[in-house]
């Protein structure tokens, strides 16, 4: 059963998502991300399995499918 842990909504919908994480000080991009999304507010929630599957892909077990290059705009 769901409930998102910002907003206590109990609906969600499953989609594949793209999400940004800092890995030894470099940031690196991981698409199509299977992860539930709470209907009301967007959280986004990753199964014990997929986060998994995630940490083992960036620390080696997988070799990247392409590069991309990303705007930096440093907020202050």
């Amino acid at each position: 059963m769901f409930i998102c842990d910002v907003c206590g909504n109990d609906e969600s919908v499953m989609e594949l998502v793209a999400e940004v994480f800092e890995v030894d000080g470099r940031r690196v991009f991981v698409e199509q991300i299977p992860a539930q999304v709470c209907a009301q507010c967007g959280e986004i929630v990753f199964s014990r399995e997929t986060a998994e599957k995630i940490r083992r892909m960036l620390h080696g077990e997988a070799e990247p499918t392409g590069v991309v290059s990303l705007e930096l705009f440093t907020f202050v």
